[in-house]
């Protein structure tokens, strides 16, 4: 199986891209899925079908054409098959606080639920073997990195504080009853999590194995588009995602030779060839504005061809992992490849068997291998696209 993530900035045309892609997949016989993972869902409009405005097929799979299916995950019918406990909980806290019991229906559907929803129709249709390419349409970047480093913060949680909470709370639940209006959770809502937490085992391994899944970053040649999409592209790399092609939409085509676009095309020609110097060796996939929206399948196959000309839309076009540990005599060496990082941007510390990195707003718990993990990290420095950390040896570099 393979599966490929079409992520970037809002508006470059994920949706578009990730459409004709899989258009292309079922036209070779491919069974195909294409999931939308943005809450603004908008594959049914990409392929034009009849169908209203809300109607999400209480977000089960729909049958576009042979071998291909498209599926946007409905929340609401998602908190009722998974997050039964959980979303009654967290209501019946907003509706003590005074908000109305339907508004409060509405609120106790937290961030990250839809997600971890997508994340287990991946795992259920990766053990069934149900597709043979999975294609999911980002939300814009900062949502998308919180929809991959889900499973790896879950997987945290429940090891470092599940378990001590679920008691916590069950000594001091008959307490509170008496002492408070406030209510904690019942053990459902624990059971919940853990059976929630169970059906996910396995996903984070999925997503960063680079054999089966990759990225496919989305980006328009313009300044801000661009700085967006490296910044996309640290975070993927920090969370041990591969990064199989770039793919450069909306430039404006050569038969465009009105006056007034003349310095859009000098800005998008420059833009282009710095996207080229900055991702190499990435491939590049160069892709024109076309004469017309792109909606409907006769449109979509037309995309995937000026998209991926003779390439295989389905096939990996760049492998390379992000992480590799190494060692040199006596001492340990963990790379991690981030383009474009300084080393004022990275933070690093450890506890216990794990190596904490931290970028930005983001941070990656590391697990290191028993024979690393009792060593201290003597040093650390930026070498080219990477952070190289030492494990051991009385000195630093």
């Amino acid at each position: 199986m393979r599966i490929v993530l079409f992520a970037g900035k809002g508006g470059v045309g994920k949706t578009s891209i990730a459409a004709a892609t899989g258009v292309a997949c079922a036209q070779k016989g491919l069974k195909t899925l294409i999931m939308s993972l943005d809450t603004a869902h908008s594959l049914v409009d990409s392929f034009d079908l009849d169908r209203t405005l809300m109607d999400r097929n209480k977000g089960k799979p729909i049958r576009v054409a042979n071998k291909l299916s498209i599926q946007e995950v409905d929340a609401q019918e998602e908190i009722k098959k998974n997050w039964g406990e959980v979303h009654k909980y967290i209501g019946s806290l907003l509706n003590i606080s005074g908000i109305d019991e339907v508004l409060a229906e509405e609120l106790a559907i937290l961030p990250g639920m839809e997600e971890v929803s997508s994340l287990l129709y991946i795992n259920r249709y990766v053990a069934q073997k149900r597709y043979d390419v999975i294609l999911l349409d980002c939300a814009p970047t900062g949502e998308s990195i919180r929809f991959i480093s889900i499973p790896t913060s879950l997987e945290w949680y429940m090891k470092k504080l599940f378990d001590v909470e679920r008691r916590i709370v069950k000594i001091a639940r008959p307490i509170a009853k008496k002492l408070y209006d406030v209510p904690l959770p019942e053990d459902e809502y624990f059971a919940t999590i853990q059976r929630l937490f169970n059906r996910l085992e396995g996903i984070d391994r999925i997503l960063s194995d680079p054999t089966i899944t990759t990225v496919r970053m989305i980006t328009n040649p313009e300044k801000i588009v661009l700085k967006e999409t490296q910044r996309a592209y640290m975070y993927f790399s920090l969370y041990k995602m591969c990064v199989d092609a770039v793919v450069i939409n909306r430039i404006l085509p050569e038969a465009v030779d009105d006056g007034f676009f003349t310095k859009w095309k000098e800005t998008q020609d420059l833009y282009i060839k710095k996207t080229e110097q900055l991702f190499s060796p990435i491939p590049i996939l160069k892709v024109p504005m076309l004469s017309d929206q792109v909606v409907g399948m006769t449109e979509l196959s037309k995309l995937a061809k000026e998209i991926y000309g003779g390439l295989n839309p389905e096939q990996i076009l760049y492998a390379e992992t992000p992480y590799a540990f190494r060692k040199v005599e006596e001492d340990y060496f963990l790379d991690i490849k981030i383009p474009f990082l300084t080393k004022k941007e990275v933070e690093l510390s450890k506890c216990n068997e794990e190596l904490i990195v931290r970028i930005g707003g983001f941070k990656r718990h590391v697990l290191l291998p028993r024979n690393i993990a009792t060593r201290k990290p003597s040093g650390a420095k930026i070498e080219s696209d990477k952070i190289v950390i030492k494990f051991g040896g009385n000195h630093g570099f």
